[in-house]
């Protein structure tokens, strides 16, 4: 049987085993670690998840209306949960130990470099965003001509020490350099365990403060169903699809984390408990922040906390809620780069050893992802804008097109009716959407 030419870059020759081969993105780094425990695999996966897009879903539910907007957040969980579901099958059935590996074994090498591309691009979109956030928070942003004031500035005034480039310097230097120095995945479970400690402390204080607000009358009821006033508008609905797909991409850290698991069987009930997790915490983010905000939710909805709720103590809950998020993402930062590394790493040094075994390598392509990062968090403007570039384009093709592909190739005949049927569903909405929304950010950008 003739192998096709792009297919033997990913087979060993059992007459020449020194020949160069492409490698893996995912092996073992310590002979000696014993690893991965559930929880730690759960917080992991939780943390991928609950990043930067849980402070632009109010703005999108606010945009489609409360009901259309909650289910369409629990729709992209279960969409979610299905394309995972595919990936661990087909990864088994393909004997491989990661993404690129598999969509490698379905579409040869063209296939995995185009997957690699799609993450590397989705990945920096998505921690340029998180630096853009802490910015704000930290030293505050500007939206509709008005300025929010950071944490920062509130508390020291306008210094030098206390502008954005400083801020984010300092941040870079002291807390993200020593994170992103990890060469395992599971070395971030007690990071990610608070991190996530520190997302239920955002959704509580949002659910506090409008309970609270929504008893005193000092609330309205929210927009059950969109407001369509003209054509502009209605186009403007589907702006909110990349961020709602792009509030659940995890796919990229799906095999760091289960290569390091004691079982790799528990890997299906983390994925199911993490999803749990993370579509409550967006719900109740969704409809708390839209409860207690109405028109005026911003399109990150952190800038909302600068100013006065209208119940007591007031000001120090904004503070709290606008720290406890920026070092949130702090700890979300590490375990995102760590597969935005090891991807471009393999688009880039396909056939050299493992990155983590050559600390030269390591270093080096660590600072030139990071200072590519900071700069580009002091030049994209808007949070809005840079969720729907990436949710339009890689994440939508690294979260649904991907899984939706291997599986209508099913090279090893596994694929059954209701996975060839989810994946035509997943490929419709994928590319519908993302075309809608780029068509709309061209008209609204015209406008």
């Amino acid at each position: 049987m003739t192998i096709p030419t792009a297919d033997r870059k990913f087979r060993r020759s059992p007459k020449a085993p020194l020949l160069p081969q492409k490698r893996d993105d995912n092996e073992r780094v310590e002979a000696g670690f014993d690893g991965a425990s559930f929880s730690g695999a759960v917080f992991n996966l939780s943390t991928t998840i609950v990043g930067a897009g849980i402070m632009a879903l109010p703005a999108a539910v606010k945009q489609l209306g409360l009901i259309p907007g909650l289910i369409m957040i629990v729709l992209g969980a279960v969409l979610t949960e299905s394309s995972i579901d595919m990936i661990l099958r087909f990864t088994r059935a393909s004997k491989t130990s990661s993404y690129s590996g598999l969509v490698g074994d379905s579409f040869g090498g063209p296939g995995r470099n185009l997957l690699q591309v799609c993450v590397v691009v989705n990945n920096l979109g998505m921690l340029v965003v998180y630096m853009i956030i802490i910015g704000d928070v930290l030293s505050g942003t500007w939206s509709g001509g008005v300025h929010h004031s950071g944490v920062m500035e509130e508390w020291f005034g306008q210094r030098w020490w206390t502008a954005r480039f400083s801020l984010l310097l300092f941040t870079t230097l002291s807390v993200l350099a020593p994170l992103i120095s990890f060469k395992r995945v599971d070395s971030l479970r007690y990071t990610s365990a608070l991190s996530v400690g520190l997302a239920v402390v955002f959704v509580a204080i949002i659910a506090g403060v409008a309970i609270v607000k929504l008893i005193e009358g000092g609330v309205g009821f929210p927009r059950l169903m969109p407001k369509l006033e003209d054509q502009a508008s209605f186009w403007k609905l589907f702006t909110t699809i990349p961020i709602l797909v792009t509030a659940y991409i995890c796919h990229h850290n799906i095999h760091p984390i289960e290569n390091e698991l004691v079982d790799p069987n528990h890997m299906k009930s983390i994925v199911r408990t993490s999803l749990t997790f993370c579509s409550s915490v967006y719900i109740a983010t969704s409809f708390f922040g839209v409860l207690l905000f109405g028109d005026q939710t911003l399109d990150d909805v952190l800038a909302n906390f600068d100013g006065d709720l209208g119940i007591p103590y007031s000001s120090f809950l904004d503070d709290i809620v606008r720290v406890s998020y920026g070092l949130h993402l702090m700890l979300v930062f590490p375990i995102v780069f760590f597969s935005l590394r090891l991807n471009l790493d393999g688009l880039l040094f396909p056939y050299a050893i493992p990155i983590a075994f050559d600390n030269r390598r390591f270093y080096s392509v660590t600072a030139a992802l990071m200072g590519f990062i900071f700069s580009g968090a002091n030049f994209i403007p808007s949070i809005w804008d840079a969720f729907q570039f990436t949710g339009a384009t890689a994440a939508i093709s690294v979260g649904f097109i991907f899984p939706a592909a291997v599986a209508l190739r099913d090279t090893h005949g596994i694929a059954t009716k209701k996975d060839r049927l989810i994946s035509w569903v997943m490929i419709l909405l994928a590319v519908s959407s993302s075309t809608v929304a780029i068509c709309s950010d061209i008209y609204s950008f015209f406008l």
